[in-house]
C-alpha cells in the first residue's frame, strides 16, 4: 500500500504547558490497553500451543498451512502503518484527490506478483526470497541481497516506531517513550515467541481495528458536517476534486501516468520481492491459495485508499465550518489528522482511544513483520548456509534469540531517531531508495537467462549508487535552497516497507518556484518513478556486464529460476505464426532435465528431506507453466 505521509522537521516531545492537548478518558485508556492485551494474547496463544514441539518451519513459515484470507489481511496490514493512516488524509487535504489514482497501479502491481513472482518462488520451496538469488546466481549475490535488505529494514524499524509516537505525543500529550517502549516490547514478545503464525493472526486482528477506527472517523465527521454529499460539494467548490492529469512529464510530482504506471514499479518492489510479503505467500498451504491472497488484497487496498481519501475530504469540509486554532494551523502536516480526530471525537468516550488503537495497530503490524522477516533472512541466508547441520531445536531457539535481538535493536534505533533532527528524513529516504534496486536484481535473474553473477552484483551496486545519488542530491538541494529538507522531489517519497510504502511530503511554499535545470532537474524526478528508474539501472548495467563477461557460458542454469517471458508472449500469437517460429507448445518438451542439478542445489538452500519435495514441486510447476528448459538453455547460449 502506498501512502502519502506528510512530515516536516521533527518536533520535540510536548513539554510546553500552553500546548492544548486532548486528555484521554478512562474508557479511552481501556480501549487502548485492550488492543495491546489482545495482540499479546494472540501471540502468546500461538507460542504456547504446542510449546516444545515447534519446528523451524512452524516458527518461520507457519508450517506452510495458512489460508488465503488471513494471508491477504496480513499482506494488507504489513504496509498499512501508522504513518500511512496519518499520511493519506493529509495528502488529500493539502493537494486534492489526484493521489487517489494510485489505486490504478494496484491492478498490475498485484497481478504481476500473483502470476510471475509467486509461481517461481513457491515452486522452488523457498524460505527466504534471497535463496532464489543463490539458485539463480551464486552465494555472493544472495549475501549482497540479504545485507541490502537488512540495512534497509534496520533503518526503517526505529523510524516507524518513533515517528508515530512523536506525532501522538505532540498532539495528545501521550507519553513519548512509554508508547515507544510499549510498542517495542509487546511486538518483540509475540513475534519472537509465536513466530509467523502469531504475526499473521495478530495482523488480522489489527487490520480489523484499523478499518473500524477509520470508519468511525468518516461516519462521525460526515454526520457533523451534513453528510458525505455535502462533503463532496464543499470539496468540489474549493477545487479539491482532481481530474485526470495526463501530463507525461516524469518530473511532475503527481500525474495520472506517474501514479498509475510509476506506482506499478513501487508496488512490485513491495508485493513482488519484499521478504515480508514473500514469506507470507510461501506460508500458504497451496500455490493457488498464495495467488488468491493477492486477488483478495486488491479490493481491500482499494477500500483502504478510499477511506484515507474520504477522511481527508471530511477533514477539509469540517475545517470550513470549524476553523483551525492557531496551534493547529502551524502544526506539521503529519499532525493534521490527529488534531482533527481529537477535535471531532471530543466528548465521545472511547472513540479517541479507538483511533489511537487504530494507529498503534498500524505500527504493531508493520514492526512485527519487520522483526519476523529480519529473523528469517538472518537465520536462513547468513547462518544456516555456513552451519548446515544445525539441529532443529537449536535453529528454533536461535531464531527466537535473533527476533529478540532485533526487537532490542529496534528500540535502540528509535532512540537514535530521536537524536537525528533533520537527518531523520534522510534516514527515511534511504529506506525508500533500496526497494527499486532489489526489484531490479530479481527481475534481472528471472527474466534474462543470459544474466550472470558479476552482472548481478555490479548491476545492484550501480542501482544503489544511482538511487543514493539522486535521493541524497534532492535532500541536499532542498536544504541549500532554504526550504524544509524534503526527501525525493522536494515533496514526497516512497517508503516501501515492512514494509509500508510511506510517502513523506514537506509543506511546499505557496509561491511559484523557478523550474530547475541541470542536475537539479534530475533531482526533481517524481518519487513514484524512483523504483522504475533504479530497477531499470540494475537491469541495463547488469545485462551489459553479463554480456561483456560471457553471459552464462560455462555455468549451470536452473530453468526453474527463469520466468519464460518470450515463450509466454509467443503463445499469444496465432498457431500458424507459432509453427513458423518453431515455438514449443505446452504439450511439447515439458520434462525438466534435473540431472544437471545436484541434489543439494545450494548450500543451505534445499536441505535434507526438502530436496526431493522441492524438485517434485519444481517439475510439477514446469509442466503446469508450460516451460521448456530446452528453449531457456538455448536462449541462454545466444
Amino acid at each position: 500500500m502506498s501512502v502519502g505521509v506528510t512530515t516536516s522537521t521533527p518536533l520535540s516531545p510536548t513539554s510546553d504547558t500552553n500546548v492544548i492537548t486532548s486528555t484521554f478518558s478512562v474508557v479511552d485508556y481501556v480501549v487502548f490497553v485492550l488492543l495491546l492485551v489482545l495482540s499479546l494474547a494472540i501471540g502468546l496463544y500461538h507460542a504456547y500451543r504446542g510449546w516444545g514441539r515447534h519446528s523451524i518451519g512452524q516458527l518461520l513459515m507457519a508450517d506452510r498451512k495458512m489460508g488465503c484470507l488471513p494471508v491477504a489481511l496480513s499482506l494488507l496490514a504489513t504496509f498499512q502503518s501508522a504513518v500511512a493512516i496519518l499520511g493519506v488524509p493529509s495528502e488529500i487535504y493539502r493537494f486534492g484527490t489526484q493521489y487517489w489514482f494510485l489505486g490504478c497501479s494496484y491492478f498490475l502491481g498485484l497481478l504481476i506478483p500473483a502470476h510471475v513472482f509467486i509461481p517461481v518462488f513457491y515452486r522452488l520451496h523457498l524460505t527466504s526470497a534471497y535463496e532464489y538469488l543463490e539458485l539463480r546466481f551464486n552465494t555472493a549475490v544472495r549475501v549482497c541481497g540479504t545485507v541490502t535488505f537488512i540495512f534497509q529494514m534496520v533503518i526503517y524499524m526505529g523510524v516507524v516506531l518513533y515517528a508515530p509516537s512523536l506525532a501522538l505525543n505532540a498532539v495528545t500529550g501521550f507519553d513519548l517513550w512509554l508508547s515507544v517502549l510499549t510498542l517495542g516490547i509487546v511486538c518483540t514478545i509475540y513475534t519472537a515467541l509465536g513466530g509467523l503464525k502469531a504475526v499473521i493472526w495478530t495482523d488480522v486482528f489489527q487490520t480489523l481495528v484499523m478499518f473500524l477506527g477509520q470508519l468511525v472517523v468518516i461516519i462521525v465527521g460526515s454526520a457533523k458536517v451534513g453528510g458525505l454529499g455535502h462533503v463532496w460539494d464543499v470539496a468540489s467548490q474549493h477545487g479539491l476534486i482532481s481530474g485526470i492529469e495526463l501530463d507525461p512529464d516524469p518530473f511532475v510530482r503527481h500525474t495520472f501516468w506517474t501514479l498509475a504506471f510509476g506506482g506499478v514499479f513501487m508496488m512490485l518492489s513491495l508485493y513482488g520481492v519484499n521478504q515480508a510479503q514473500v514469506q507470507r505467500y510461501l506460508s500458504s498451504r497451496t500455490e493457488k491459495a498464495a495467488v488468491l491472497s493477492c486477488y483478495v488484497v486488491f479490493p481491500c487496498q482499494q477500500v483502504v485508499l478510499c477511506m484515507g481519501c474520504l477522511i481527508g475530504l471530511v477533514m477539509f469540509a469540517y475545517y470550513q465550518e470549524y476553523p483551525m486554532s492557531t496551534q493547529q494551523s502551524q502544526a506539521a502536516p503529519d499532525q493534521f489528522v490527529l488534531y482533527f480526530v481529537m477535535d471531532l471525537l471530543r466528548g465521545l468516550p472511547g472513540l479517541p482511544g479507538l483511533f489511537v488503537a487504530c494507529l498503534f495497530s498500524g505500527s504493531l503490524s508493520t514492526i512485527s513483520s519487520a522483526f519476523n522477516s529480519l529473523a528469517t533472512v538472518t537465520l536462513e541466508d547468513l547462518i544456516r548456509p555456513w552451519f548446515p547441520h544445525f539441529s532443529e531445536v537449536r535453529a528454533t531457539v536461535l531464531s527466537r534469540i535473533i527476533a529478540f535481538g532485533y526487537g532490542l535493536l529496534c528500540l535502540g534505533m528509535a532512540y537514535i531517531s530521536s537524536q537525528m533532527g533533520p537527518v531523520l528524513q534522510a534516514a527515511l529516504s534511504i529506506f525508500g531508495m533500496v526497494g527499486g534496486p532489489l526489484l531490479g536484481l530479481f527481475c534481472l535473474g528471472m527474466f534474462f537467462p543470459c544474466a550472470n553473477p558479476p552482472g548481478a552484483i555490479i548491476g545492484l551496486l550501480a542501482g544503489l549508487i544511482m538511487a543514493f545519488w539522486i535521493g541524497i542530491g534532492s535532500i541536499v538541494t532542498s536544504m541549500n535552497s532554504g526550504t524544509a529538507p524534503s526527501p525525493l522531489n522536494g515533496s514526497s517519497f516512497s517508503l516501501p516497507s515492512n514494509l509500508t510504502t510511506v510517502t513523506l511530503a514537506t509543506v511546499m511554499p505557496s509561491t511559484t518556484l523557478s523550474k530547475p535545470t541541470g542536475l537539479q532537474r534530475l533531482y526533481s524526478l517524481s518519487y513514484l518513478w524512483y523504483s522504475a528508474h533504479n530497477s531499470t539501472t540494475v537491469i541495463v548495467v547488469g545485462l551489459a556486464v553479463s554480456l561483456l563477461t560471457g553471459g552464462m557460458r560455462g555455468r549451470t542454469l536452473n530453468p526453474q529460476t527463469i520466468y519464460p517471458v518470450l515463450p509466454r508472449l509467443l503463445a499469444l500469437l496465432p498457431l500458424s505464426c507459432q509453427k513458423r517460429l518453431h515455438c514449443k507448445t505446452r504439450s511439447q518438451d515439458l520434462s525438466v532435465d534435473t540431472t544437471a542439478f545436484p541434489e543439494k542445489m545450494s548450500n543451505g538452500v534445499l536441505r535434507g528431506s526438502r530436496d526431493k519435495e522441492a524438485m517434485a514441486v519444481a517439475e510439477e510447476g514446469s509442466a503446469h507453466q508450460g516451460i521448456s528448459p530446452t528453449f531457456i538453455l538455448q536462449e541462454t547460449s545466444l
